[in-house]
């Protein structure tokens, strides 16, 4: 998705409108983009810019899974609870209810996301479908220790959103890769394009099975991806490398 820095009114209606065109394939599943509502971040009045408690997500993007029946994986959203702004992904089911909630944990330094953001304390794992799955976000793919917890929960399918620049665009491939191979599970990153504050986001959202081979691969600019997973591949891989069985968890 391209969003435009710092118009939450437009960029909600704008995800709406791809919505409504991807619900056109029957999907599972949608996913978003990381801070989708705000873009990534407007740091003069991000507080006022801001979702209040996940209020407009719930309305309008439950609404929009209840509705079609679909469950929605909401990116995440500048977010102001309890006077402190995070950056939080909202989880909802087919019937429209917010069913999980994460604030990222990891608060990219580099541009100053601590200033502006608080910082999650809980990990994020939920079940659609009868199917086991996590949710990560963007910079927090580079700390293999927080997607392993996750994994030792049992996940299926990990969900990446993002904000992810064209100039690293290659460590985004490779981290969720590293991540599907290493934990035996499917990785599905949505990551944002388009231009904010002279930064250049780099598109590329992908889905990504166990063995790391890439189910579907978006290029550099918006467009709807859609892709089917077969899950059934799992148990025959973890059979085959039984990785969980053999790590030596009374070292690490």
């Amino acid at each position: 998705m391209n969003m435009k820095l710092g118009c939450p009114d437009e960029n909600f209606s704008h995800a709406e409108n791809m919505i409504c065109e991807a619900i056109k394939d029957k999907p599972d599943v949608l996913i978003l983009p990381e801070t989708w509502n705000t873009g990534f971040f407007p740091k003069e009045n991000l507080t006022e810019l801001c979702c209040k408690d996940g209020d407009t997500v719930k309305l309008r993007i439950g609404e929009m899974a209840k509705k079609y029946k679909v469950n929605i994986v909401a990116g995440s959203v500048s977010n102001l609870r309890d006077e402190k702004v995070y950056n939080t992904a909202f989880i909802f089911d087919r019937d429209g209810r917010c069913i999980a909630h994460y604030d990222k944990t990891h608060l990219f330094t580099p541009m100053n996301e601590d200033n502006y953001y608080t910082y999650g304390d809980k990990l994020c794992g939920f079940t659609l479908d009868g199917v086991k799955c996590g949710i990560i976000i963007c910079y927090d793919v580079r700390f293999p220790e927080l997607t392993r917890k996750l994994a030792l929960q049992g996940l299926d399918m990990l969900f990446v959103v993002s904000q992810w620049p064209k100039e690293r665009i290659f460590h985004l491939r490779t981290l969720t890769m590293a991540r599907a191979i290493e934990n035996q599970m499917f990785v599905v990153c949505c990551n944002s394009c388009g231009i904010a504050d002279d930064i250049v986001y780099g598109g590329n959202s992908a889905v990504i099975d166990p063995l790391g081979s890439t189910v579907a691969l978006a290029g550099e600019n918006e467009e709807i991806l859609s892709a089917e997973c077969n899950l059934q591949m799992l148990n025959q891989i973890r059979k085959r490398i039984p990785v969980f069985l053999d790590r030596r968890s009374e070292l690490y």
